[in-house]
C-alpha cells in the first residue's frame, strides 16, 4: 500500500485557521509509528456478586446526604443559572463506567418523564424514572449485571416514540446485550434479544439516537483488537423491529479502527458524524478528525464539500477536516454537534504542534471552510499512550448548541479542581469563551453526559453527575461507592 504524507496538527492560534474542503481528499495511507469527595472506603472488587455490609450501606447513604446537602455553587467561583443536584441513588465508582462520555444515553426523557441508568456498587443495572422537575425517583434494581472493572462496559438507554425504554450494556468486544421494557413507561425489562442478527458478536460503544418520527438509531463498533467497523441500525417503531442502515459505514480494513465522536442530527433531519482513525491498540496512534453527513436517512453519505462517498468509508477516502499527527495526544470518543443552520462542529482535545500541553479545541464548518479554534489555555502537560481506559486529568468534552447558536462545551479539568465546568461562546468567530464551574466539589474522573432529547425539545440541560475514579488500562481506583445525581442547570441569558 502507498503511504500518506504526515500532516501538521491544526493551527490553534487565536485567529481561526481556515482549511479548504478541496484539500481534504486523501488517496494514500498514512505512515505509522508501529467534591474533594470523601469516599466511604468501600471497594466493590472483581466479584460482582459481593455486596457491601449493612454498615457500609449506611455509610454510603450518609455520604450521599452530606454530598447533596451542599449547594452546587462555589462561593469563590460564582455560578449563574442556579445549578441544582437531584439525588438518585448510590453507584459503583471504582471506574468511570457510570460517567464515561460515550454513554448515549445515561439519562433520557420522554414527554414529562426522565429515565436514568447506572451500575450499583455490586455491578447490578439500576433503572430510575421521575417526573421532570420532581425530586422523587422510582428505582428498579434489575437482575442484569456488567463487568464494572472495565469502563467500556457502560450502559446506554433510549426511549422510543411510544415511550418504551431500550437498553444496551456490558460491551467491550462482546456479543450484543440488548433488551427493551415490557411496556411504555415501564422499568421492567424483557428478555435479551438480537437486533438485526448481523454483526452482533463483537460489540463496543453502543449508542442510541432519537429520530423525529419516534424511531431510534443504534451506532456501534463491531470488531476486536486493532481492527473495527462502525455499524448503524434503525429501529422502525411502526413495525417494532430493527433494520440495517449501513454495515459498515466506516471500514478499518482489518488494520485500523474508526472511533466516532458521536452523531448529531440537525433541524432538517440530516445526520452528521465525525471520527478519528487509530492505527493500533494504543491511543497514541489516533490521528485526523474526519467527517461525513447524510441527507437521506443514512442511505448515502456526503463529504463537507457535497461530494458523494463510496461506501464504506475508509481512511483513504475520508474527508479529513482537521489533519492531526499520530502522537499528538488526540483523544477519541469526543463530541459532534450542529448549529441552527445545520453547520457541524466537533469538540476534542489534542496537543498543538510545538507544545507539551493538550488543549481543548473546537473545529467547525462556517458554510465554506472548516475553522479551528483553541478553547482552553491549560498549563499542565500530560501524555496519552497505551491501550484500554485512561485516567486523564481532563474529561472528553461534550457540546450543546442552543437556538441562538451559543456553544456550550462541558468538561472537567484538574486545573479547575476537578469540578463540573462549562465553557460558553456566543462569538460567531468562536474566539471568545467564558468559563463557569457548576459545582464546588471535585467529581474526580467524571466526564460530561446530558439528557440530549430534553435539550433538543425544551432547551433544558440535565447532566448525569457522579464522582468516579479510574485506573489505567482497565484497573480500578481506590474509590468507594459514590452518590448518583442529576445536575440541573439553566444557562445564563
Amino acid at each position: 500500500m502507498a503511504h500518506v504524507r504526515m500532516f501538521d496538527t491544526c493551527p490553534s492560534d487565536s485567529p481561526a485557521a481556515s482549511i479548504s474542503p478541496a484539500s481534504k481528499a486523501r488517496d494514500e495511507r498514512r505512515s505509522r509509528r508501529s467534591p474533594p469527595i470523601r469516599d466511604t472506603g468501600l471497594r466493590s472488587g472483581p466479584k460482582r456478586s459481593r455486596r457491601p455490609c449493612r454498615c457500609a450501606r449506611i455509610a454510603a447513604a450518609l455520604l450521599a446526604l452530606a454530598f447533596f446537602a451542599c449547594d452546587a455553587r462555589s462561593p469563590e467561583r460564582p455560578v449563574q443559572g442556579n445549578p441544582r443536584l437531584v439525588p438518585v441513588g448510590t453507584g459503583w465508582a471504582g471506574t468511570a463506567i457510570n460517567a464515561t462520555t460515550f454513554r448515549q444515553h445515561a439519562l433520557a426523557s420522554h414527554n414529562d418523564t426522565q429515565y436514568l441508568a447506572f451500575y450499583d456498587p455490586d455491578g447490578r443495572v439500576v433503572l430510575a424514572r421521575r417526573t421532570l422537575g420532581g425530586n422523587d425517583w422510582q428505582t428498579h434494581r434489575t437482575e442484569l449485571t456488567g463487568d464494572v472493572r472495565d469502563a467500556h462496559n457502560a450502559i446506554s438507554i433510549a426511549i422510543d416514540g411510544d415511550g418504551v425504554l431500550h437498553m444496551a450494556w456490558d460491551h467491550h468486544g462482546r456479543p450484543l446485550n440488548y433488551v427493551r421494557a415490557t411496556a411504555p413507561g415501564a422499568l421492567s425489562l424483557g428478555e435479551r434479544r438480537a437486533m438485526t442478527g448481523e454483526h452482533e458478536t463483537h460489540v463496543t460503544y453502543p449508542e442510541f439516537y432519537n429520530l423525529d418520527d419516534g424511531d431510534l438509531l443504534f451506532m456501534y463498533r463491531f470488531g476486536a483488537g486493532p481492527e473495527g467497523w462502525t455499524m448503524l441500525n434503525r429501529y422502525v417503531r411502526a413495525r417494532g423491529e430493527w433494520t440495517i442502515v449501513q454495515h459498515a459505514l466506516l471500514d478499518g480494513e482489518h488494520v485500523r479502527v474508526p472511533y466516532t465522536n458521536q452523531l448529531a442530527i440537525d433541524a432538517q433531519g440530516r445526520w452528521h458524524v465525525s471520527w478519528v482513525w487509530r492505527e493500533n491498540r494504543g491511543v497514541e496512534s489516533n490521528h485526523d478528525l474526519c467527517y461525513a453527513r447524510s441527507d437521506d436517512q443514512g442511505r448515502t453519505w456526503l463529504r463537507s464539500d457535497g461530494g458523494a462517498y463510496s461506501l464504506p468509508i475508509t481512511q483513504a477516502t475520508s474527508d479529513i477536516i482537521c489533519p492531526i499527527h499520530e502522537n499528538s495526544d488526540l483523544m477519541n470518543q469526543c463530541s459532534t454537534a450542529v448549529d441552527s443552520r445545520g453547520r457541524p462542529m466537533v469538540a476534542s482535545y489534542w496537543r498543538p504542534a510545538g507544545s507539551e500541553v493538550p488543549q481543548y479545541h473546537l473545529v467547525w464548518f462556517d458554510g465554506a471552510a472548516w475553522q479551528v479554534q483553541q478553547v482552553s489555555r491549560r498549563t499542565t502537560p500530560f501524555r496519552l499512550g497505551g491501550a484500554g481506559s485512561k485516567s486523564v486529568p481532563i474529561a472528553r468534552p461534550k457540546l450543546a448548541v442552543d437556538r441562538r447558536d451559543r456553544v456550550f462545551m462541558f468538561f472537567r479539568d484538574d486545573e479547575r479542581g476537578g469540578r463540573i465546568s462549562v465553557a460558553i461562546c456566543d462569538d460567531p468567530q468562536r474566539r471568545d469563551w467564558r468559563f463557569i464551574d457548576l459545582t464546588d466539589e471535585s467529581f474526580k474522573r467524571w466526564e460530561p453526559l446530558f439528557d440530549a432529547p430534553l435539550w433538543r425539545r425544551r432547551g433544558l440541560l440535565h447532566l448525569f453527575a457522579q464522582p468516579v475514579g479510574q485506573g489505567d488500562a482497565e484497573t480500578t481506583a481506590a474509590v468507594g461507592p459514590q452518590p448518583v445525581a442529576v445536575l440541573e442547570w439553566t444557562p445564563p441569558p
